[in-house]
């Protein structure tokens, strides 16, 4: 499948890994970002830039979108872009965070133009972007989703076929509501370790093996202990899936406090200026000292 042309729509934290990981499986890459400059080193290792999601759409066999809000995803698939431009046949994956109700939207109108369509969010931050060890959940048609599996392999390393068009975003949002609550607990864990006087590199290679072990306290502990609250993965992006995953629950009469506790913890860390660091920033609540 490597001779495929490979469009891209968004080249920020995320898309920049997984782009390369693309370009390493041998596909050729037409690639498209708001800010051009933010592209600038992927054209510079043989990505090919185009002017606007349309002209992406125009030239590339699979179409994949990156971008930030379910706001967004709507702008590029509709008004003029990718739905209007795409030669039939072509898939389109939107591996973004967003809403499984506008999955199922594109889906819908994907199949009324002769296109495929897939929603196939991912998990493993920044580093799994660059790694190509991302999980992936997908849904759509079963028989896309398993004509794109090479796709997938290059930039994963687990690929779970979900179900139907929306299913990979409701996976996303259950994986969005597992993180919330973790992550609050991470933070308090090392928190507390940090006012007992202990060692943090002793009491991490304790707990991180045994039953409290996770991927954000094996990968964003440490950054929380060293104050690197850069971006993997942006405070702002967190807020808005917790968003999403709080209206979903909504309309399916669940309740879910873990996840409304951490929205708000987020809400005042974005209103004091974080909104742009890494979703460990939430550390910065707890450490007075």
């Amino acid at each position: 499948m490597s001779e495929k042309v490979v469009g891209f729509i968004g080249t920020g934290v995320m898309g920049k890994g997984m782009i390369r990981n693309l370009m390493k499986a041998g596909y050729s890459l037409r690639v498209y970002n708001r800010t051009k400059e933010k592209a600038e080193e992927l054209i510079s290792e043989g990505a090919d830039w185009r002017n606007s999601p349309a002209a992406v759409a125009e030239s590339a066999d699979i179409v994949i979108t990156m971008v930030g809000y379910p706001g967004d995803v709507e702008s590029v698939y509709f008004n003029d872009g990718i739905l209007d431009h795409a030669k039939s046949g072509t898939y389109v994956i939107d591996m973004t965070t967003s809403s499984p109700q506008l999955a199922e939207k594109i889906s819908t109108a994907a199949k009324k133009k002769g296109l495929h369509a897939l929603d196939a969010p991912v998990s493993g931050g920044d580093i799994g972007a660059q790694n190509g060890t991302l999980s992936i959940m997908v849904g759509g048609e079963e028989a896309d989703a398993k004509m794109m599996l090479p796709i997938f392999q290059a930039m994963g390393r687990k690929i779970v076929y979900q179900g139907q068009a929306g299913s990979g975003q409701h996976t996303k949002m259950a994986n969005q509501i597992a993180i919330a609550s973790n992550m609050i607990g991470v933070a308090e864990a090392l928190a507390y370790a940090r006012y007992a006087g202990l060692d943090t590199d002793k009491v991490m290679e304790s707990i991180e093996t045994g039953a409290a072990g996770s991927w954000s306290l094996s990968n964003l502990g440490p950054r929380m202990l060293k104050g690197d609250f850069a971006p993997g993965f942006y405070i702002k992006h967190l807020i808005k899936d917790e968003g999403i995953a709080l209206d979903s629950a909504k309309s399916m009469g669940l309740e879910t406090p873990g996840l409304s506790l951490s929205k708000e913890i987020y809400d005042q860390l974005a209103a004091a200026g974080e909104e742009n660091s890494g979703t460990q920033a939430i550390f910065k609540k707890y450490m007075k000292k």
